[in-house]
């Protein structure tokens, strides 16, 4: 009686969470690193800077390197530093590469974007840490042990969907390694800036996760490498006040740190193109162009990619390459 009563608890809530197919497709990203293979040379975290920004299939394609983007919906420095430590239990990159925007966050932020990078982790002691350094003041640690407590009003809100992607593994794969594909145009026209600040200063608690974040990359011997995303609108403004902290905090700690604010005409970026969303965001015309300069920088000074010698992995990643480029002229054919 017990175990039948588990089992359809378990159904009920299996039934009930979101699915993140038709809709907020981004909620399915960080699930979705299990099933790679686990020996990448670069992994990328943070925010929807990395994941609608860094194309692994272009990278691979142009200068040989291997990679995956770990981005999830305003994804917090603390969520980060757990995706990388549990990433790490998998696999040693050579390089880790955090997109710096989540620095300007120093307490937790907003449950939805939560639940879109911690219920798709895989339980360990990294997303039990992770949960708790993330749930806000309505939140409990006990809805992500049991979704149902959580979700258990969307019974409103059930579709054929639900039933269609009710059995795990059943979701399809909706990245290309964590890359989101956005083909739309929208141009950006407003060069509205961000609005005026009281105070300027990154918090300590995001500047402290950086530091962890910085040792555990020694701890594993590999490079880390902070970026900055090209994009900049008021919605989203980078201050040069905290980009100057950043700056600094590199330069002490030997880590290097590029701005693509100031490079976004070297990156050859255009916003009358290159923008699905007036410049908040990249579509995939820009995302090739920043993919591809980025892999110049980490073939030249980081001395990534080159000649590959495993033909399975040449033969998998060539396999990559052409899905990414056939879902892309499938899409704007």
């Amino acid at each position: 009686m017990i175990l039948a009563f588990l089992l359809f608890l378990a159904a009920v809530t299996r039934l009930v969470v979101p699915k993140y197919v038709s809709s907020g497709a981004e909620g399915s990203l960080i699930a979705e690193y299990y099933a790679t293979e686990k020996n990448h040379d670069v992994l990328f975290i943070g925010d929807c800077e990395i994941y609608e920004s860094i194309i692994p299939a272009t990278l691979w394609h142009e200068y040989g390197i291997t990679s995956y983007a770990r981005g999830s919906a305003q994804q917090l420095i603390w969520q980060s530093y757990y995706l990388l430590e549990e990433m790490l239990s998998y696999e040693t990159p050579k390089a880790v590469v955090f997109n710096v925007l989540a620095l300007k966050y120093g307490e937790p932020q907003n449950e939805a974007y939560n639940r879109m990078t911690l219920d798709g982790m895989k339980w360990s002691r990294s997303k039990i840490d992770a949960i708790l350094a993330s749930v806000t003041a309505d939140e409990t640690f006990i809805s992500y042990v049991f979704p149902l407590l959580r979700y258990h009003s969307r019974w409103q809100e059930i579709t054929a969907e639900d039933f269609q992607y009710f059995w795990p593994g059943s979701v399809p794969v909706r990245s290309f390694d964590g890359y989101m594909m956005q083909t739309e145009v929208v141009p950006k026209t407003s060069d509205r800036t961000g609005v005026q600040l009281p105070d300027y200063t990154l918090p300590a608690e995001s500047m402290a996760w950086l530091e962890k974040m910085a040792a555990l990359c020694r701890e594993h011997g590999v490079t880390l490498l902070l970026m900055k995303a090209p994009m900049n609108t008021w919605k989203y403004w980078w201050y040069d006040e905290w980009d100057e902290q950043v700056s600094a905090w590199a330069n002490e700690n030997g880590i290097a740190y590029v701005n693509m604010i100031p490079m976004a005409d070297e990156i050859g970026i255009d916003w009358s193109t290159d923008t699905y969303d007036g410049g908040v965001h990249l579509n995939v015309y820009g995302a090739e162009k920043l993919t591809s300069w980025l892999g110049a920088l980490l073939t030249d000074e980081f001395g990534l990619g080159g000649i590959r010698h495993d033909e399975n992995e040449i033969r998998l990643w060539n396999q990559k390459f052409d899905d990414y480029r056939t879902k892309k002229e499938e899409i704007l054919s």
